[in-house]
């Protein structure tokens, strides 16, 4: 680094982010941002580069290490579509906090974590590890001192969270209990489509943490299959980011809609934000509450949350009875789910 200007300027500067990576060519897309971006983006994927994002592809080697003495970010993790963008919009409002939700380049590492010992994987274990160490040093810029950054990680980035917070860093795992889970689901079509179709991924992931699964995909009906990724990404956590460490808070987003303003303390006390009660006070009583948080052109609350899960409910009572049936059976017969919280904590 001590003779490329570009590496000095990369190592400083949050505005230029590792967008996403090239596996075969072994290159990264460093896009160009403004703290404006960060701040009002839902996903930092595809959808950010506009044509006034400048951006360039650069060799994966030419960007620095920043070491381990680099700030890390701070991590939210989630089973999906349990409020986790709702979460990263309120606390970068209550705090000096620069949010990255769905940061790409952890999808690269999650896909090579999970081949990392097959005979197809194109890095090595070192050179994981080596990449995952410069990744959260790059995530972990900010904009001026006394920020924080915080990665809100998209759902499957939990089966690597282990790693991502290995050097010490904090996570929160939001969830909701199985019911709701389903309910949330099956109300909304796409919610439904794109779950169902990130169903066999997480099957096969459910059965390494699982012994002797012997369960089978097609034999599940689609809501079956819906509380099957609960249970996987239950378990996954459970197993990456163990409650027992005080580094990682688990919080349950429908309890935390009951009393919004103690578990938004209690996140950022957790995350070390030092909350105001009246800045608290003042986020959620502003639009934030009242938005869809990833498309917050459009409105939504959590009693419209509440309404469609009870529609869903009453629309599809047999089938959540059986999917919740098939969870407690298997929970049942296996210790390593045991203390899943099912119906909650």
């Amino acid at each position: 680094m001590a003779d490329d200007p570009f590496q000095y300027r990369f190592a400083a500067d949050a505005g230029l982010l590792p967008h996403m990576a090239d596996l075969a060519s072994d290159r990264v897309l460093v896009a160009l941002l403004g703290e404006a971006d960060y701040r009002n983006a839902s996903f930092l994927d595809q959808r950010l580069l506009t044509d006034r994002i400048g951006r360039e592809w650069m060799e994966w080697d030419a960007l620095p290490d920043l070491g381990p003495a680099a700030a890390r970010p701070d991590f939210i993790f989630h089973i999906g579509h349990v409020g986790s963008t709702l979460v990263s919009r309120l606390l970068a409002e209550v705090g000096d906090v620069l949010p990255l939700r769905e940061p790409m380049l952890l999808r690269t590492l999650a896909q090579v974590a999970e081949r990392i010992d097959k005979p197809e994987s194109v890095w090595s274990p070192d050179l994981y590890r080596q990449r995952l160490g410069q990744v959260t040093g790059w995530l972990g810029r900010s904009f001026r001192p006394g920020q924080a950054a915080m990665v809100k990680a998209s759902s499957v980035i939990t089966a690597i969270a282990g790693d991502l917070t290995d050097a010490g860093g904090r996570a929160l795992f939001l969830y909701v209990p199985l019911p709701r889970y389903i309910e949330t689901i099956v109300a909304g079509e796409a919610s439904l489509a794109e779950t169902l179709s990130q169903a066999p991924a997480r099957m096969a992931r459910l059965a390494v943490l699982v012994p002797d699964f012997a369960e089978r995909l097609w034999q599940l009906p689609p809501v079956t299959r819906v509380a099957m990724s609960w249970l996987c990404e239950m378990a996954t956590a459970a197993r990456t980011l163990p409650l027992a460490d005080p580094r990682h808070l688990w919080v349950d987003f429908e309890a935390m809609l009951a009393d919004p303003a103690a578990a938004l303390t209690a996140q950022a006390r957790h995350f070390g934000l030092a909350p105001d009660a009246k800045r608290i006070e003042a986020v959620l009583a502003g639009p934030i509450m009242r938005q869809y948080s990833k498309a917050p052109e459009h409105g939504y609350s959590a009693g419209l949350r509440r309404q469609l899960q009870a529609q869903a409910a009453a629309d599809h009572r047999p089938a959540i009875a059986e999917a919740i049936a098939w969870v407690e059976a298997l929970a049942a017969s296996d210790k390593t789910l045991g203390n899943l919280p099912i119906h909650g904590p």
